[in-house]
Parts: C-alpha cells; structure tokens; sequence
C-alpha cells in the first residue's frame, strides 16, 4: 500500500510538472484565437490543435525519454554537424528570436490596456534589463515566484473559463468554412505553441525529477525497474496531456462564445479583453498580471538556458557566462520591437516548414528505439522537401 501511495505521489508530481512545462504564459493566446476566429465550428479547430500542441509535443516527450533526455544524440542522427545545426537553430526559436520575445510583446500588450502611454520600445527595454538581472544573479526569487504563480495564472484561468462557459449567454460567430479548413486551420494554428520544441530541450528536467524520486537504487538494468519507470512515465504523461487538453479546449470554448464581441480585437489582446469581460475589472486585473510574471518567469527560464547553450556549446565556455545573456537579450530586445504580430508574421514560414519535418524526425527516432527502424535521413528530408514545396505552392 505504502509503495502504491509513492508511485501515485511521483505519477501526480510528474504529471502536473510536464503540464507546467508545456503551458507557457504565451500558450494562452493560440488557443483563444482559435476558438475566436472558429465560432460555430470550433469543435474541429480544436481537434486539430490537441494533435499539434497536445499529442505530438508528448510524443516527442517520450521520444526524448528513451534518448535519456540527450537532445544531442536525438538529433545527430542525422549527422553530428546537421544535428548540432538544427539544435541551434531550435534552441534560438524558444529563445531570443520566437518564444521570448512573444512573452515580452504579449506581457506589453497586457499592460497597453491600464497603461496606454507606454511605448514597446521602453517597455522591452526595462523588461529585459529585469531578466538580466535576475538572471545573472541566478536569482531564487522567480523560482519562488513561479511556484506561486503557477498555480495563481491557473485559478485565474479556471475561473475565466467556468465562469465564460456556465454562467454568460454569448452567441458563437457563425462562419463560411468546411470542416475539413477549419480542421487544418486548427492543426497549423498548433504549430505556433511550439510545444514540441519545447518537449525536446526541458525533457531532461522532467527525466532527472523522475529518476531523483525513484531513489538512488533505480537502474535501467533492471528491467522490472525500468518496467515501472516507463509506466510512471507514460500514466504522467496522459495526466499532463489531459490537463493541457482540457485547459486548450476551455480557452477555446469560451472564445468561440465571445467571438462577436472579440472579432476586431487583435490576437494579443484577446485575453486582457476577454478576462475584463468576463471578470470584471479586479479579476481582469488579477488574471492579466498574473499572465506578465508568468511570462517573466518565462522567459527567465529560456533566457538562462539559450545562455548556457552559447556559452558551452557554442563557445566551448571561451565566452563567459555574462557575455552570453547579454547577446541573448539583446536579440530578444531586438526581435521584441517587430511587436507581436510582427513576430508571427516572422515565425509563420518557419514553423510551418520545420513543425512537419520534426514531427517525422520524432517518430522515426521513436521507431529506432523501439523497433530498430534505421532510416532517417531519407524521410526527414523528403518531409523537408514536401513542407517547403507545399508552404510555396499552397
């Protein structure tokens, strides 16, 4: 009983940790979007979400898992100089140049709405001599604040979501789409949360956390062990799946109840209006700030490891560790001016070309470990191919 009670503390644990891993502050949006743009027919554009930024980014967790969460030997399958090439390259997009910049703009838009005066420019600038600091300083007091604040952006979030759902009367927009383009609609919009991308760099994270609660007697050795350690992974893996769905669903749900009052709202403003809405003004208030420390926090995390990866593996520790978040934020700072339209409007090539090739380079790897499949530079760069001809010819 004792040892049943342990594995469900380690299956919940995990669980929710691999929900926080993939529910970034600037997830919130995409989903929200969708249902506001989906209306009537939200039910298929959120089937295509939950395969892109649900399924597949856990897919590509336990990919990850069966590589002992070395993204390097992940990705030099394809070759150690095309490996470490790609790893960069994604290493740079949840970094300074997408996911970051993302939380800044979405973090200013937030703000935009109590204080209307204050310009990006500013605003980006103060908000990443914050990070630098705190990350230099390798500060505790964001990890604390995380801790509190995670579970603060989710209350508030529920709450937004119960509340929109059981006790407003909204009408769904009606829209002039077939199920099948509001489907793929959906399907692509999930690119954006870049969720898988994610999957592949914080999995160590999540696999120290699991080996640290199995104790020091766990080894993969022993295959009774390494049964259990797998199906620990696997149950906390459908607990944070499921969690993530049912929030992606929530959000989109209630958008598409409010999508004629959010039609000519901009993207990044849908939640701060949506949150007033719903709210009022105090829980408005509460939940949109809430949504700016989160992103903070955010992009703390990212700041710190984009850093370190300049520092060790691309400089060989030749640049300092100083140097280095420097560079990151001045990118960041950089990318955030573009604002947060700018910044999809830059992403959207890119994710929609390089999403499809990693989700066939996650499953032939995934293949590889568990049934020996050796081919993967043939299909990673026929789906390369096919990405980059379809992107132009759509």
């Amino acid at each position: 009983m004792e040892k049943f009670r342990n594995y469900l503390k380690i299956i919940i644990s995990t669980g929710l940790a691999m929900f926080s891993m993939f529910f970034g502050a600037g997830n919130v949006v995409f989903p929200l979007d969708l249902g506001r743009f989906a209306g009537n027919m939200n039910f298929y554009a959120i089937l295509g979400l939950l395969i892109t930024a649900v399924f597949v980014p856990f897919v590509g967790l336990l990919a990850m898992f069966l590589f002992s969460g070395d993204y390097s030997s992940f990705f030099n399958r394809i070759g150690k100089i095309p490996g470490l090439i790609l790893s960069a390259f994604l290493l740079a997009l949840i970094g300074p140049f997408m996911a970051m910049p993302r939380c800044v703009t979405l973090s200013f838009s937030t703000l935009q709405s109590y204080i209307p005066g204050v310009s990006l420019f500013y605003f980006s600038l103060v908000f990443c001599v914050v990070l630098f600091i705190f990350a230099f300083k390798r500060a505790k007091i964001l990890d604390l604040l995380g801790t509190i604040l995670s579970p603060l952006l989710l209350i508030s979030l529920i709450i937004l979501i119960v509340k929109g759902i059981l006790f407003a009367h909204p009408v769904a927009r009606v829209i002039d789409f077939t199920k099948t383009q509001i489907f793929m609609y959906g399907l692509t919009e999930g690119y954006y949360t870049m969720d898988l991308l994610g999957a592949f760099f914080f999995s160590v994270v999540v696999l120290l956390g699991l080996k640290k609660s199995f104790g020091s007697g766990f080894s993969f050795q022993d295959k009774i062990g390494k049964r259990k350690f797998y199906l620990v992974t696997i149950i906390s893996s459908i607990i944070g799946a499921g969690l993530l769905a049912l929030v992606y669903i929530g959000f989109s749900y209630v958008a598409s109840f409010y999508s004629l009052e959010l039609l000519n709202i901009e993207k990044d403003k849908v939640l701060s209006v949506l949150s007033s809405v719903i709210l009022g003004s105090a829980g408005g208030i509460i939940a949109n700030m809430a949504v700016i420390l989160a992103c903070l926090t955010t992009s703390l995390t990212l700041a710190v490891v984009f850093a370190e990866f300049i520092q060790n593996e691309l400089f060989k520790n030749k640049l300092n560790y100083k140097s280095s978040l420097l560079i990151t934020l001045i990118l960041t700072f950089t990318m955030s001016n573009l604002g947060f339209m700018g910044i999809i409007k830059f992403s959207t090539p890119i994710l929609l070309i390089i999403y499809p090739v990693l989700i066939v380079l996650t499953l032939v790897n995934l293949a590889n470990k568990l049934f020996g499949f050796k081919y993967v530079k043939i299909p990673v760069a026929i789906s390369l191919i096919t990405s980059i001809v379809w992107y132009f010819v759509k």
